[in-house]
């Protein structure tokens, strides 16, 4: 008998019918002797449908209160789901994220979670009972509602079975796993069966929106195994673990191929060369809570400095706004931006151990005719930008040329 703790997102429990299947899933689980602690979502556009109407109040809602009311989207569903649960026979108890104790710190709208209450879980599990739990949603220490962010309630499902000490986080969603790239992209990708939580890190970060960031750090640092399944298809998903046996194991250079298409590059031109020019220009961005991602900086002919940076594409006409005061004091020549480009990686533990894998990815984008404009590296990954008209045409060449393609599938 094992312990999981599984997460059902918003499209699984899409609807009542939904509901009612994924009640069915967890009475298989049941019947096969499995104790069950189910985290979930609200129902699909819920969510968006409470913060209309509270921006139909407000034009910037008071955090405080836009928790405790979006927080009432998973409070719906785990009443529903522990109804159906009974129509099956189980016993089933639902909790909101207060009455668990998923206590957080005061962040509304973005908290983060500092311990949980097992206790009633526990005796619930220990009397037969499956326990339903919302996620997205805890509490602070003054007993206000607080939320984890969109996507929150991955994180409640892995910090669940962390305090839980369960065997397994299974992550139900709409995909049956963790691909080698989108299948939208390319079409013969390979579902990965096994990933380590560092490459689905990186992969997250890097575009993958499989699994919410947040909550891979938390099953790294807790070293939960997490399985990333479908809720409408049978399968064996996709295991994100530590497993050492495995990271000793031979790895396949490049396990994965990520991109982002939210990105835009922003170029500082004709800066006077001087300590701290960088820190002056990218001090201020950091101020307006922009994030900054891949940098770099050169020095022309004339002995001043080019910095050019990415952001978020959203952000570029804030960057640009915070940064004019920056360049008229600083002297430099002109700022310009680009919003046609794109982020693609590869991924893979076993960048380690090969060596040449940049060139090769080089070679493969210099035979597409593909321009890179920046470059940027970890251990486990490289990426690039480029312009946004050839990301299909870099992502199905690298593909490829690291050996992913699945050859059961016909492109």
């Amino acid at each position: 008998m094992s312990l999981f703790v599984q997460k059902f997102g918003g499209t699984s429990v899409g609807t009542v019918e939904k509901i009612k299947a994924v009640a069915k899933k967890i009475a298989g689980f049941k019947e096969q002797g499995h104790d069950i602690v189910a985290a979930v979502s609200a129902m699909s556009g819920e969510t968006n449908r409470l913060i209309g109407m509270a921006n139909e109040i407000q034009d910037t809602p008071d955090p405080r209160e836009m928790d405790v009311l979006v927080s009432t989207g998973e409070q719906v569903t785990i009443a529903l789901l522990c109804m159906c649960l009974k129509e099956l026979g189980l016993d089933a108890r639902s909790y909101t994220g207060t009455q668990v104790k998923i206590l957080t710190d005061s962040a509304h709208n973005k908290a983060r979670i500092q311990d949980i209450d097992v206790e009633n879980m526990r005796k619930d599990l220990d009397a037969g009972r499956v326990v339903v739990v919302a996620g997205f949603q805890g509490v602070d220490d003054d007993g206000n509602i607080t939320t984890l962010g969109r996507g929150g309630s991955d994180t409640t499902g892995v910090a669940l079975a962390a305090a839980l000490k369960a065997d397994e986080c299974q992550i139900y969603t709409d995909v049956d796993g963790v691909y080698t790239t989108d299948p939208r992209v390319v079409s013969n990708a390979s579902r990965l069966e096994r990933i380590t939580f560092e490459e689905m890190l990186e992969m997250a970060s890097l575009g993958s929106k499989v699994l919410q960031i947040r909550s891979v750090e938390f099953a790294g640092k807790y070293n939960v195994p997490l399985r990333v399944l479908s809720t409408f298809k049978e399968g064996p998903g996709t295991l994100i673990t530590l497993d050492e046996e495995y990271t000793k194991m031979e790895q396949p250079v490049v396990s994965g191929i990520a991109f982002n298409r939210d990105e835009a590059k922003i170029s500082v031109l004709g800066i006077p060369d001087s300590p701290g020019v960088a820190s002056k220009i990218l001090a201020p961005v950091g101020a307006a809570n922009i994030e900054v991602d891949v940098i770099v900086q050169n020095v022309a002919a004339d002995n001043t400095n080019d910095l050019t940076f990415t952001v978020n594409r959203g952000d570029a006409e804030k960057t640009i706004a915070t940064l004019e005061p920056v360049i008229a004091q600083l002297g430099a020549r002109e700022i310009v931006s680009d919003s046609k480009i794109v982020k693609v990686s590869i991924v893979g533990v076993g960048m380690r151990s090969h060596a040449g894998v940049a060139s090769q990815m080089f070679n493969v984008l210099a035979d597409e005719g593909i321009n890179i404009q920046m470059i940027t590296t970890s251990e486990i990954k490289i990426s690039v930008i480029i312009d946004e008209k050839y990301l299909e045409l870099a992502v199905r060449g690298l593909h490829t040329a690291f050996g992913l393609d699945n050859p059961e599938v016909g492109e």
